[in-house]
């Protein structure tokens, strides 16, 4: 869906229609997490935004990496966790934080008891793939720009 609004407020945009794109048993570990996909609204093809709503007990995703894609988090409001390779650490509003292909394995837990609202940014790059080191889990992205995903092993889900 595209707008033909020059702008809109981001609270507004439509919810994803799609909670996850992962397979089961992961798609259910994502409840509690609602993106807002903003760069689609506008026809963007080169990069993506969401905007995120964490619920309390919700993960933004499962702890992953890109090989090709960087990502960008901004926090709008609540604190979530960030825990990567190196730790974790609480983050809070106004703070960012960045992944590069290949660099650090990631993701975001809000362990609070109130939403926490990020802005994620990353490129749409052609080839990308995700690994999860804490689960049986890869995925390539297709030439058509759909995840494909499957065990570690190669057996698809």
């Amino acid at each position: 869906m595209t707008t033909s609004a020059p702008a809109i407020r981001a609270v507004d945009a439509p919810v994803r229609a799609k909670a996850s794109n992962y397979p089961e048993p992961f798609a259910s570990r994502m409840d509690g997490r609602i993106k807002q996909p903003l760069g689609d609204l506008f026809g963007l093809r080169n990069f993506g935004v969401n905007l995120t709503r964490l619920r309390p007990g919700a993960v933004s995703a499962l702890h992953h990496r890109h090989t090709c894609q960087d990502e960008f988090i901004y926090v709008l409001d609540g604190e979530p966790t960030l825990l990567t390779d190196a730790g974790e650490t609480r983050l809070e509003p106004g703070m960012v934080a960045g992944f590069p292909a290949n660099g650090t394995a990631h993701h975001l837990e809000n362990r609070t008891n109130r939403d926490c609202l990020i802005l994620e940014i990353g490129d749409r790059s052609r080839g990308d793939e995700a690994t999860y080191p804490q689960d049986d889990l890869m995925a390539l992205m297709d030439a058509s720009g759909t995840w494909r995903f499957s065990r570690k092993d190669g057996t698809p889900y």
